[in-house]
């Protein structure tokens, strides 16, 4: 490995670190469980991802592991990956060149929004910006097994948003800052549609039409714009301000 490439990989591994830390200090964990993963430059395809068994906020750069698609070690080290991530994040990046960082997450408005027939809502701000955008994946039970692994793929097609019925959601994007700006847009969505859900009264729709621009704009300021990049930046900051170092040795 060169020094390059070397220099490469740890500036991906703070980022990812800090992106756990960040869904940690946002209060979208599930204690040890749930994963994010990303995809390591250079072939054959690598991926880091949590050991299993840790918090979040005790993810550094160094503790990640490196695994190939299917979950397994690549390497020698101490933790091991949690089975159930790789039937998911696996069969994506198998099957996804333009996603490179994938987000799970199941708190508790995305999981109620996952158990409601109609899935999202596209008339709230944030739901308008997801219309065209959401695959949903029929509940199979906890995903283990590789013989589902063809069917949430046919299921997510070519969006980057995934619900799985029943469970919650999964996001994928070209890196992790793009990754965490689309899972706190789906965030938001559902918090604000479980809150509108509790008021009386009808909600006030939105047109295809005006659903389908906003998604559209949405879509391209994520894609190409620095906009992902600067909110990451600037909620790390205030995680830090907040929390102070997130791991031993952190001087960022």
């Amino acid at each position: 490995m060169t020094t390059d490439t070397q220099k490469e990989e740890w500036q991906l591994r703070v980022r990812l670190a800090e992106c756990y830390h960040l869904i940690s200090y946002f209060g979208w964990t599930e204690m040890i469980f749930n994963h994010i993963s990303l995809r390591l430059p250079g072939e054959p395809r690598r991926y880091l991802v949590n050991a299993f068994g840790l918090n979040y906020d005790e993810i550094s750069p160094e503790n990640l592991l490196v695994v190939n698609a299917d979950g397994q070690l690549v390497g020698d080290t101490e933790g091991k990956p949690n089975p159930a991530g790789f039937a998911l994040h696996g069969a994506i990046h198998s099957a996804r060149d333009d996603i490179h960082c994938i987000i799970h997450t199941h708190t508790s408005e995305v999981s109620a929004v996952a158990m409601k027939q109609a899935g999202f809502s596209y008339d709230n701000f944030y739901g308008a910006q997801l219309f065209g955008r959401v695959g949903y994946h029929a509940f199979e039970g906890i995903t283990l097994y590789e013989e589902e692994r063809p069917r949430m793929l046919e299921s997510l097609g070519d969006k980057h948003v995934l619900v799985l019925r029943n469970h919650g959601v999964a996001v994928g994007e070209s890196d992790v800052a793009r990754a965490f700006f689309l899972l706190w847009t789906v965030q938001r969505a559902a918090e604000i549609q479980c809150h509108a859900g509790m008021l009386p009264g009808p909600d006030v729709p939105l047109s295809d039409t005006i659903r389908a621009s906003c998604a559209k704009d949405a879509a391209w300021v994520l894609s190409s714009t620095s906009a992902a990049d600067k909110m990451f930046d600037a909620a790390v900051r205030k995680m830090r301000k907040d929390v102070g170092p997130l791991w031993h040795g952190d001087n960022a």
